[in-house]
Order: structure tokens, then C-alpha cells, then sequence
């Protein structure tokens, strides 16, 4: 069974290891961005579970590897 993560622990895993800094929030959705790419903008919606799916695309649009991001996340 695949891990799944909070809205909030994604956030604090591409803030620490990925360059991201939160740029704003509108209700449940909270918009980053990388501090050494100016035009990467990721959403993260802050619900308590995310779905593989949803957190596959927020990886997507991050531009960060599915391993990368579960290697920095243990």
C-alpha cells in the first residue's frame, strides 16, 4: 500500500528539499514557487490526505521525480 501525505507535509517536503517557498493561499490551496526558477509555480491543495494522483500531478507541475520525492520524505 502506497503512503499517503497531508497537504501540509508535501508543502514542508519541497520547502526543505526542493527550493520551494510558499507564495500564497486561497482557501484549501497554497501556491509555491522555486526560489532559483522564477516561471515553476506549483498548487498544493491542504487536505488532510491527498490522493496518488493528485500528488503525482503536483509532482508534475513541481517538475520533482516520484523517487526524489519519496527518498527526501522518510
Amino acid at each position: 500500500m502506497a503512503k499517503t501525505f497531508s497537504g501540509k507535509h508535501i508543502v514542508k517536503i519541497l520547502e526543505k528539499h526542493f527550493g520551494f517557498v510558499a507564495v500564497s493561499q486561497r482557501g484549501s490551496h497554497m501556491k509555491l514557487k522555486r526560489t532559483h526558477a522564477p516561471l515553476a509555480v506549483t498548487v498544493v491543495p491542504l487536505h488532510k490526505e491527498l490522493a496518488r494522483g493528485t500528488l503525482r500531478g503536483v509532482l508534475e507541475l513541481a517538475k520533482v521525480e516520484e523517487k526524489d520525492f519519496y527518498s527526501k520524505a522518510k
